[in-house]
């Protein structure tokens, strides 16, 4: 009976542990998940801006720094450039 009880809380213990180990990994990769979400949303919406603007005459430039603005910030970055442009 020992034997299954020291079986039983090692398992307990090692439970614990892969837990812990899980939420660790999780809160490591959560900024790199974010960014890269961010940077597939903002340059997804700045094409379909570009899109849709070219009916209109109205079209942002894509280039290093444009792709930075809306890579890093996403969505509120494009919405951002969209501004700028029009006030100037």
């Amino acid at each position: 009976m020992e034997l299954l009880q020291s079986a039983d809380s090692k398992l307990v213990i090692y439970g614990i542990v892969a837990v812990i180990v899980l939420f660790i990994i999780l809160k490591i990769f959560k900024w790199p998940l974010k960014i890269l979400l961010n940077g597939i949303f903002g340059v997804v919406l700045l094409y379909i801006v570009n899109l849709v603007g070219a009916n209109f005459g109205f079209s942002i430039g894509i280039n290093v720094v444009t792709a930075l603005i809306a890579g890093i910030l996403g969505i509120p970055g494009v919405a951002a450039l969209i501004i700028f442009k029009l006030f100037i």
